[in-house]
């Protein structure tokens, strides 16, 4: 039996979770949506929301990857969590850095949902029918990256701010379009604004978009067991397989990078991409693996990243910073 099954054998059941967010509306509604989910398993369970303003949030007049990347979602939660304040953490597993803090460790990645990229705007239908010089606006220099890469005749501009704020300034005018996460989009009732999807073929997702990862302190066994039902085995395997790409490449939020796997015929299909940020450098990669382990996911990305950097990405990435 996995060391997890024999944790859920042994621990009672929880009387009391507190789970550590951030509190914007999208934080704030996978919290609640992890919430439900524990509350269907724990019926006796209190479970409570701690909602916590990040230095990422704070911090909106300059692009993240200037002021310290993705990290800088999840610092407070962790906070939290050392001090005994919080059990858990939710966390969009794109957030959340290659390499996790010591004492810390992803205690269930939930079942993925859609993870491609959405274009929104109010005048167009796809990016195709942008006029040359149209401004897109964005986040992710991954995003940019492939964007300028496809569509050099565009011009790109960072965009952050929660969703509500993309959508108003998209809204007064300032871009002709922007690019967002969709499942962002749909889990805040605004399926609507999408123009269209963007296929992975088009613009290949960040590592882990599109699902939920709750994090808790390594040391706390009965979190992690009561955590544990709420894994899906195919999203933890694709997910591993995409971090463990995007740790070889030393990925971070400065670096143009995207990785994303399905299961395929039985097998583990894995695609990567390192790129400039001009877009005009860009190596891409895929794999495949009939897989059943974690580690077995793991060397997958390993493999896949280890083949990039043969074929230049180290200076592809240099060039990116």
């Amino acid at each position: 039996m996995p060391i997890r099954g024999i944790l859920q054998q042994f621990m009672p059941d929880p009387e009391r979770l507190v789970i550590a967010t951030r509190q914007s509306a999208l934080a704030l509604w996978q919290a609640e949506h992890v919430r439900e989910r524990l509350l269907a398993l724990y019926p006796s369970c209190r479970v409570e929301i701690l909602g916590l303003t990040t230095q990422g949030d704070r911090r909106l007049d300059l692009p993240l990857a200037d002021i310290g990347g993705k990290g800088l979602f999840i610092k407070e939660l962790e906070q939290a969590m050392a001090e005994g304040r919080a059990d858990l953490a939710t966390h969009s597993l794109k957030d959340v850095p290659m390499e996790l803090p010591s004492g810390f460790a992803l205690a269930a990645i939930l079942a993925r949902e859609d993870a491609r990229d959405a274009f929104v705007s109010n005048r167009y239908g796809r990016l195709a029918e942008l006029p040359p010089g149209s401004v897109v606006g964005t986040s992710s220099l991954r995003r940019e990256a492939q964007l300028r890469e496809r569509y050099p005749q565009l011009e790109v501009q960072p965009l952050r701010g929660n969703v509500n704020t993309r959508l108003h300034r998209l809204d007064e005018g300032n871009q002709a379009a922007i690019i967002l996460a969709a499942i962002g989009l749909k889990r805040l009732g605004f399926a609507d604004r999408i123009a269209s999807l963007l296929e992975p073929e088009d613009s290949l997702p960040a590592v882990g978009q599109g699902a939920l990862a709750l994090e808790c302190r390594a040391d706390r066994a009965d979190v992690v067991a009561a955590l544990a039902p709420l894994a899906d085995r195919t999203t933890t395997l694709a997910t591993a397989a995409e971090r463990a790409f995007g740790r070889t490449l030393a990925g971070s939020c400065r670096t143009p990078l995207a990785a994303y796997a399905v299961a395929r015929d039985g097998e583990l299909w894995l695609r990567g991409l390192v790129a400039s940020r001009d877009g005009r450098a860009v190596l891409r990669g895929e794999r495949a693996a009939r897989l059943a382990t974690l580690h077995d996911a793991q060397a997958l990305g390993e493999v896949l990243g280890a083949e990039l950097l043969a074929r230049g990405a180290a200076a592809v990435l240099a060039g990116a910073s």
